[in-house]
């Protein structure tokens, strides 16, 4: 049966090779969140291998195949992409700007398009080591895994919706991720959800070499849920492992996004902020004056704080001596580049204290393109669009991540929306937190599918870095997650209300933080060495 479909697909040309290579990809998709059919790659990434062995082009100088395998990979990604980030597009609508409803369609193939360019690099780069033998799992695992790790870097990166998320379904095979990271699933993870294609193969030559593929996909498999296994045995249930003096209130006030920076709705939003805060939902919650900390969402006050000493002072207040109020708000500066008009704008958290006195802040320090700043703003301008952007960009990022230790309190780190989704650069200067602060808006992306997968890639960076997070979001998700990546409680998509609980305990610093280039190094040799090996005889009938 394997081989049947496997010689059908090797024969596909032309529109129907497209088509059926485009399909593959946007299947691959449903291994994300929130479906995590991760299954379905046992089908997809199998197919990929099928299509680049038949990705070969007759030409004047002999068999093309560099080419044509980077365009199977364009079309792969291109599928996958635009399945895996069409709510990109919902935030064209979430402000009801209907001139820039043409540009949806436009802005999210195009980006779909432009990501897919990474994995028409990782087939081209497995190409180069590409064999007709087993070991060609290895080489398609080395190129898409160096491709997505490009695309986490080059141009600040957008590493959403990496291969290895999927790897990460459940919370036992999730753990690796706190010895090899992400990435490291990745590499991993194609190899073994590749490796059904071997299946399909005809009398491959030198079986050593295809017992042995089949019994490092099997060892990987093993690692990986062994160390699950081992990482959580043991361990404390959801929810006991805390931090006993650092009681929470996560605000989620589910303001509409179309109305959220409108000047007459912020004592509006200060409003509902406040009596969500104060709210008692027990009795043994007495309103805000339970709990040590307070967690309003990114841009949860859509005014400057620093220029509203009454909102200051009804934040005082709202707390009780000792709380201390997290909140999201912009923040701004003077500034001496006259294109700015004067003034410097940051993404910010602030800590306010029960009399009303800012304790601390952080400034966003990776921003997002086209979100947050304009990339190429003035070319931009010139090409005469400048207004159909209007709104887009204006802040700038901040300085360094700053950890935030406040007398009485658990120390913390921040991470502003899109900052979660980046492995390895979460961790503070100036020591280890003891936990994760994430706030955001997702209300740009309404009911779809992007908050699913960007409260995933926060439940990642807590396995990777041995820290519990705590996530405030406008419209949800917001949740506390402990140090193995397990959602001790939650609050749906879409809703208004509050979730109380404790900070979990944090675990001693993971293996990924003491050497993740060092496995991904590992991983990268290992392929390469195991594709060369498979380079030789053809096998028989090839």
């Amino acid at each position: 049966m394997f081989e049947t479909y496997a010689h059908r697909l090797l024969l596909l040309w032309g529109w129907r090779r497209r088509l059926v290579t485009f399909a593959a990809g946007a299947l691959s998709a449903l291994a994300m969140a929130p479906g995590h059919a991760a299954p379905i790659l046992f089908l997809t990434l199998p197919a990929l291998v099928v299509l680049i062995d038949g990705a070969v082009v007759a030409g004047p100088h002999g068999v093309r195949r560099l080419r044509p395998a980077a365009a199977t990979g364009w079309w792969f990604g291109f599928g996958y992409f635009l399945a895996g980030l069409h709510w990109i597009g919902v935030a064209f609508l979430a402000e009801g700007r209907t001139e820039l409803l043409p540009l949806m369609p436009l802005a999210v193939a195009g980006l779909a398009a432009g990501l897919a360019l990474f994995t028409a690099l990782g087939t081209l780069l497995a190409r180069l080591l590409w064999s007709d033998g087993p070991t060609r799992i290895f080489a398609l695992a080395l190129g898409l895994g160096a491709s997505e790790w490009l695309r986490g870097h080059v141009l600040t990166g957008f590493p959403w919706n990496l291969i290895g998320q999927a790897v990460a379904f459940t919370d036992v095979t999730a753990q690796a991720a706190s010895v090899v990271g992400v990435y490291g699933l990745t590499f991993a993870g194609i190899a073994v959800f590749a490796a059904p294609a071997l299946l399909a193969d005809e009398g491959t030559h030198r079986p050593w070499l295809r017992r042995l593929t089949f019994a490092l996909v099997l060892a990987f498999t093993a690692a990986d849920v062994g160390w699950g296994i081992y990482r959580l045995s043991g361990v404390a249930p959801v929810g006991e492992a805390v931090i006993a003096d650092a009681r929470i209130r996560i605000v989620q006030p589910n303001i509409d996004q179309a109305a959220k920076w409108s000047p007459e709705k912020k004592q509006e939003a200060l409003d509902k902020l406040a009596t969500l805060s104060d709210r008692r939902t027990d009795p043994e919650t007495l309103g805000a004056m339970s709990f040590s900390e307070i967690v309003w969402p990114e841009t949860a006050l859509p005014f400057f704080l620093t220029e509203e000493p009454e909102a200051l002072a009804r934040i005082a207040d709202l707390l009780s001596p000792g709380t201390i109020l997290l909140t999201g708000a912009p923040r701004v500066e003077p500034a001496d580049d006259p294109n700015t008009g004067g003034r410097r704008y940051y993404n910010s958290l602030f800590a306010i204290d029960d009399t009303g006195a800012i304790r601390a802040a952080y400034d966003k320090v990776h921003l997002v393109p086209f979100g947050e700043y304009m990339p190429l703003g003035t070319l931009v301008s010139r090409l005469g669009v400048g207004e159909l952007f209007r709104g887009i960009g204006g802040f700038s990022p901040g300085p360094r991540r700053n950890l935030i230790a406040l007398a009485g309190h658990p120390s913390f780190s921040v991470l502003i929306c899109y900052e979660a989704i980046f492995p390895g650069e979460v961790l503070p200067e100036g020591g280890r937190p003891d936990y994760l602060v994430n706030i955001t808006n997702d209300g740009w992306f309404g009911r779809s599918v992007g908050p699913y997968q960007h409260l995933d890639a926060a439940r990642t960076r807590a396995i990777e870095e041995g820290l519990p997070v705590v996530r405030a979001a406008n419209t949800g998700i917001s949740a506390i997650i402990d140090a193995y990546g397990r959602t001790v409680a939650s609050l749906p998509l879409g809703e208004e209300g509050v979730l109380d609980g404790f900070v979990p305990s944090e675990r001693p610093n993971t293996f990924f933080q003491r050497g993740e280039s060092a496995f991904l190094l590992a991983f990268s040799v290992s392929f390469i060495l195991l594709s060369l090996a498979g380079k030789g005889k053809r096998r028989t009938g090839s």
